[in-house]
């Protein structure tokens, strides 16, 4: 076997599950059904704008940028900083957020394409840096320069890359490489416990490839994202894998040290039939999906939905803006997904007039929202209310 052939990447996936995995993805698979079904879809699809502004967040950390929610939330506001090298932060993280809020869309029209797929990774890869500019696609390296051009594979001598200690395939082998991916990890045909499984060893062996110039990090993360919802795991974008991967399970240097240590080449005939590690993999699979876990769980604490709505009274309690009759706008919006402007009197109990000035009252604060001036409010999630609604879902703002 030489070093380009596609079965370097092989072990692609775990074919018989250690009993410890198997624990993990049927644990995984309870818990997200139920983190999933705690709320109104259209309540939970409003909540998980917040989750992809914590996302972002982290999956910048990742790379080592530090963009606060606040600047992230600007960002999506067309508020960029005047300053190049913060303001390309914001772009970065304000692309994030949409790529992602439109993989969370397909996902609950259920028209979400084939995540292992050329296509669809390449989709990723050029949503993200649509509106990059011309200087952030700029890549200097020690001796070169290169212009990257969204959703196009490395394919040149020029675009070879090392990463750390590991070299992946040659640009040339690129093409070759994501096609035998995409036969690995195509879901189609699978069971959901294979599909976990496979979407923890497809992110591995995604950034071994490292099939992009830049962007590969990122690429992998929302294609996870993706995975997850196909799998039947996502609750609805209720959870970040980036936060568990920034973070670790003990330390934030877990991430980097796992995904080296499933670079590693077979250790002997014990070590299945592949070219790298099956030890490894497992390991790296076994992480993985403990991380899913404990983010889950995360998220269904932070949330702690069957408490959201006496907070979201505390929130109005607390607020010289809002009247206490708010509170009623809230918990109605919170069970029922969306309400009509029309019903705000009956809800409130106040004379029209005055119902609809709460009702403005409300919109005014970021706290219900609508997609047409006159269309029905749902319950949104402004960063400003987080303090009293979900506080230890950022680190200081």
């Amino acid at each position: 076997m030489t070093i380009e052939s596609v079965s370097r990447i092989e072990p692609a996936r775990l074919e018989e599950a250690p009993e410890a995995i198997a624990d993990a993805v049927a644990v995984l698979a309870a818990r997200g059904a139920v983190l999933g079904a705690a709320l109104h879809p259209t309540t939970a699809a409003n909540l998980a704008g917040l989750v992809r502004i914590m996302n972002t967040y982290y999956s910048n950390l990742i790379e080592g940028h530090d963009t606060r929610p606040r600047d992230i939330e600007r960002a999506l506001a067309g508020e960029l900083d005047r300053d190049g090298g913060r303001r390309d932060l914001q772009i970065e993280a304000a692309a994030h957020v949409r790529v992602q809020a439109e993989v969370d869309r397909l996902a609950a029209q259920d028209a979400l394409p084939e995540p292992a797929s050329s296509d669809f990774i390449r989709w990723l890869h050029r949503e993200f840096y649509r509106d990059a500019p011309r200087e952030m696609l700029r890549l200097r390296g020690c001796a070169t320069e290169l212009l990257m051009q969204p959703g196009e594979w490395r394919n040149r001598t020029e675009h070879d890359v090392a990463v750390g200690r590991h070299v992946p395939p040659s640009s040339t082998r690129v093409e070759d490489f994501m096609r035998h991916f995409t036969h690995r990890y195509r879901f189609a045909g699978l069971g959901q416990a294979a599909r976990i499984m496979a979407m923890a060893s497809a992110h591995h062996r995604f950034n071994y490839i490292h099939p992009f110039p830049d962007g590969n990090g990122r690429v992998s993360r929302l294609m996870s994202h993706a995975m997850a919802a196909q799998a039947g795991i996502g609750a609805h974008g209720l959870w970040s894998i980036s936060r568990g991967l920034a973070r670790g399970l003990q330390s934030r240097g877990e991430y980097k040290q796992h995904m080296d240590h499933a670079d590693m080449p077979r250790q002997g005939d014990l070590d299945g039939r592949g070219n790298l590690s099956l030890r490894a993999l497992t390991d790296f699979t076994l992480w993985f999906l403990r991380v899913c876990l404990d983010q889950v769980a995360f998220m269904s604490d932070v949330f702690d939905l069957g408490t959201l709505g006496r907070r979201l009274s505390t929130y109005v309690e607390r607020s010289d803006r809002l009247k206490p009759e708010s509170a009623r706008l809230l918990q109605e919006a919170l069970v029922r997904g969306e309400i009509e402007r029309g019903e705000a009197a009956r809800l409130t109990g106040l004379p029209e007039r005055s119902a609809r000035r709460v009702l403005n009252e409300v919109l005014t604060e970021g706290l219900l929202a609508s997609a047409s001036p006159k269309g029905p409010v749902s319950l949104r999630f402004p960063v400003g209310a987080l303090e009293t609604l979900f506080p230890s879902l950022y680190p200081a703002m």
